[in-house]
């Protein structure tokens, strides 16, 4: 951290008997941080800051000051406490200057002379971190190498040298960011008016986190693997090393690595989610099987390889979602021309169609005797059937798995023969099936069968096993 920005000092004020008789305390230098720790909350853009320092104090009144200024620090969460000879220091009262808006003074009497370790904790915004991710499958794509990396940018405008970094993963409530107290109107007053509220829901982050009620100092490591801590509603990511965070900088850290992933291939059709066209998915499940297990993984950028030809092929990159522990991280490769898939409509035909008779509110079929030329009529109700044949052929030189989830509009009756067919959700069909690597056609027909008007009866698809209609 910069002196010049956020510096704690001993000195002597000569406003009050009471701290004269204290003793003649000439202005110390300013201590250097013994360690300092940041814990960043993504989702809600704040970071509370831990820092322990030696200082030197006298018996009697000790002034200690502290500033924020040019940084994002929120000035109602700074709090103060001592780690060693706790019982002979107390802080008697916290001062906010109105000739000096972003200092405090602390008064802190002593019974003691010598060197005491003090912690100072608060909140800023400004820092934030992102994540991403490289995927290098081998040549046989059986396994994959997977490293995942977090990328932390400092905007407080404080610099922080040789911090302990934790990343938390999920979601805190507050009800107001820092950001918007340090830049609102009438700061003061605000800060007053949210410091219960805000200060209490902060305190309940930092108890769920561990940061509070703390007496040990930090522990550093020189290791610079990702450590995870679980907690009941988010995960927490702690870098053991020490890592300078520069102000205005960015530092891209390693969180995780496997060489044993074991990786799945799977080709999907699903039009809804990938448009008209087979695509090829890895999977890694986030289990310990695969080296990971540990955590969830954050949302991020994922880069895909595949090793080939003693080189690498770059295979996309995607976004993924938030993946729970064992959950399945998927990555879309896009399509492949090894795989052939193709969905023909053969035919289309209508029948069961309904007439209302005008005028009695009758509703009949057509060859209905009642229905005779003279009739006035009008269509009020029929089934369309649509006959598809999706054809797949396999080049790749092993057998393929291909996933198919077709979702349907309206009243559908879907009818086929085809194995494992079962509904993903009341409008969605779904199968799996394996494909030789044979490279002939394998056809799958299946006939869709739609109610419309009277014929409609509510929105969803029933699965009927039985032969696709022939019928023109």
């Amino acid at each position: 951290m910069k002196n010049t920005v956020l510096f704690l000092s001993v000195f002597v004020l000569s406003f009050s008997r009471e701290i004269l008789l204290g003793g003649n305390i000439d202005l110390s230098t300013v201590p250097p941080r013994d360690s300092v720790q940041l814990t960043i909350y993504n989702s809600e853009d704040l970071t509370l800051v831990r820092e322990i320092r030696t200082v030197s104090f006298k018996k009697g009144i000790n002034p200690l000051q502290f500033s924020w200024a040019n940084t994002l620090i929120d000035p109602s969460s700074v709090e103060l406490r001592f780690l060693t000879h706790a019982g002979d220091l107390e802080v008697m009262d916290t001062t906010y200057p109105h000739s000096r808006p972003q200092v405090l003074y602390w008064n802190v009497r002593s019974n003691m002379e010598g060197d005491a370790k003090a912690e100072i904790t608060y909140f800023t915004s400004g820092i934030t971190w992102s994540a991403d991710y490289v995927l290098t499958s081998g040549a046989d794509e059986s396994l994959a190498t997977f490293d995942g990396y977090v990328r932390i940018t400092n905007n407080s405008g404080e610099e922080y040298e040789n911090a302990v970094v934790r990343l938390v993963v999920g979601k805190i409530n507050l009800v107001e960011k820092i950001r918007d107290i340090k830049f609102g109107a009438d700061v003061y007053e605000k800060e007053v008016a949210k410091d219960a509220f805000f200060k209490r829901e902060l305190r309940r982050a930092m108890v769920a986190a561990g940061e509070i009620n703390a007496s040990t100092d930090l522990v550093l490591s020189e290791a610079c693997d990702i450590v995870k801590d679980g907690l009941s509603e988010y995960f927490i990511f702690t870098v053991p090393g020490t890592e300078t965070i520069p102000a205005g900088w960015s530092k891209r850290l390693r969180s995780t690595h496997t060489n044993k992933a074991k990786l799945a291939v799977e080709y999907r059709y699903r039009p809804h989610e990938y448009g008209d066209r087979l695509v090829r998915i890895y999977t890694i499940k986030n289990d310990k099987d695969s080296g990971l297990g540990d955590s969830p993984l954050p949302d991020g950028l994922v880069r895909a390889f595949r090793e080939k030809d003693g080189g690498l092929s770059y295979l996309g990159c995607e976004s993924i979602k938030y993946v729970p522990i064992d959950g399945n991280l998927e990555v879309n490769t896009g399509s492949s021309p090894d795989m052939v898939f193709r969905s023909d409509n053969t035919h289309c035909f209508r029948d069961n169609i309904v007439m209302l008779l005008s005028g009695f509110s009758v509703y009949t079929k057509i060859g209905d005797p009642s229905l005779d030329a003279d009739s006035k009529s009008s269509v009020a109700g029929w089934d369309e059937h649509a006959v598809y044949r999706n054809t797949i052929r396999n080049n790749s030189g092993k057998q393929a798995t291909v996933s198919v989830r077709i979702a349907y509009d309206g009243d559908v009756a879907f009818k086929s023969r085809i194995p494992g067919v079962s509904l993903y959700d009341f409008s969605t069909v779904e199968y799996t099936i394996n494909v030789p690597p044979d490279g002939k056609n394998l056809e799958l027909f299946f006939e869709v069968i739609r109610g419309y008007g009277r014929n409609a009866d509510q929105s969803g698809v029933t699965l009927v096993n039985g032969d696709p209609g022939t019928a023109f």
